[in-house]
């Protein structure tokens, strides 16, 4: 089912064009990660989506209510969490979320519940009695995503919660993100921490300039720009025939011969690595090491976009 619906999106921003006629989709229980530059419109899409922006033309939807026309019914079902957010300073961390459960209009009998069950899922209940203001950044960021779960929202958009976290605080954050995966939740997150997302999502978008330059999986904006998986290889007793039969197998793009390995690249649209490893096999060889990389998304990044913003 297509939980958010964004269809020829246009904002503006006086004369300047934000949002250029953008489209796409996210299923239920997808994560759908936004990559782009500075500028390129991750952020006023977001903010669409959030009720907070009006758009010039085009239509968005979640779970088929229209947002423009209806923003007061799509408040309940998201929690929207800015790239920079404010916090009451003055309140413990336990003030701060039943604060927000009243501003939902939770009932006083199960607030108590409710933040209790979110501090746990946030690993912040340790913290529950520490004054906002005493929080680390990280932590801060924490008690953001715990805030927008106070009314267990069905779609989670997430503008770069990692940003400006130290590398524990940003694996924490991770994890953190999988859980809610795990849940069931729907999730837009934008981030430029381009490798966490590949790990994250299950759907990518990359925008420049306002447009889309490329949707869909990982894997079909790889066959999309004919990017190779690269595997390295050491075989015993490699022989020059050996390497001639394995560049003639299956989906093998090219094979090169570096000091201690071979550098395989395969399409794979024609094959797989567990194919290419049998394959090797089958020519009598005996493998020593076969290392696939991982598919790399700044290679994507960098071959659509050409670092222009709106």
């Amino acid at each position: 089912m297509e939980f958010v619906e964004v269809d020829h999106l246009w904002v503006n921003y006086g004369r300047l064009v934000a949002v250029r006629d953008l489209s796409f989709v996210i299923p239920e229980g997808e994560v759908f990660g936004f990559i782009g530059p500075n500028g390129a419109g991750k952020s006023t899409t977001i903010k669409v989506l959030a009720t907070l922006l009006k758009p010039a033309r085009g239509r968005t939807s979640v779970g088929g209510t229209n947002v423009a026309l209806n923003p007061h019914a799509i408040r309940k079902h998201i929690g929207y969490m800015p790239d920079f957010f404010g916090v009451y300073e003055d309140l413990t961390v336990e003030e701060y979320l039943h604060f927000f459960a009243a501003a939902y209009r939770i009932g006083r009998n199960e607030r108590k519940t409710i933040v209790g069950d979110v501090l746990e899922l946030t690993d912040l209940k340790h913290k529950a009695d520490a004054s906002v203001e005493a929080l680390s950044r990280g932590m801060k960021q924490r008690l953001g995503i715990a805030r927008v779960l106070i009314h267990d929202p069905k779609l989670l958009l997430l503008d770069e919660p990692a940003s400006g976290l130290d590398p524990r605080a940003r694996i924490e954050i991770r994890e953190l993100l999988k859980e809610l995966k795990n849940l069931g939740k729907t999730i837009l997150i934008s981030s430029h921490i381009l490798s966490e997302l590949a790990e994250l999502c299950t759907l990518i978008g990359i925008i420049e300039a306002g447009r889309m330059v490329a949707e869909g999986s990982l894997q079909d904006i790889y066959s999309q720009l004919d990017l190779k998986r690269i595997i390295h290889v050491q075989i015993t007793d490699l022989t020059s025939d050996l390497m001639e039969k394995i560049g003639k197998l299956n989906g093998v793009a090219s094979v090169e011969r570096n000091v201690d390995r071979l550098v395989v690249r395969i399409r794979e649209q024609d094959t797989s690595v567990e194919d290419l490893h049998d394959g090797i096999c089958s020519l009598g060889a005996r493998i020593h090491m076969f290392q696939p990389e991982a598919m790399d998304i700044e290679t994507a990044f960098m071959k659509l976009t050409e670092g222009k913003t709106a």
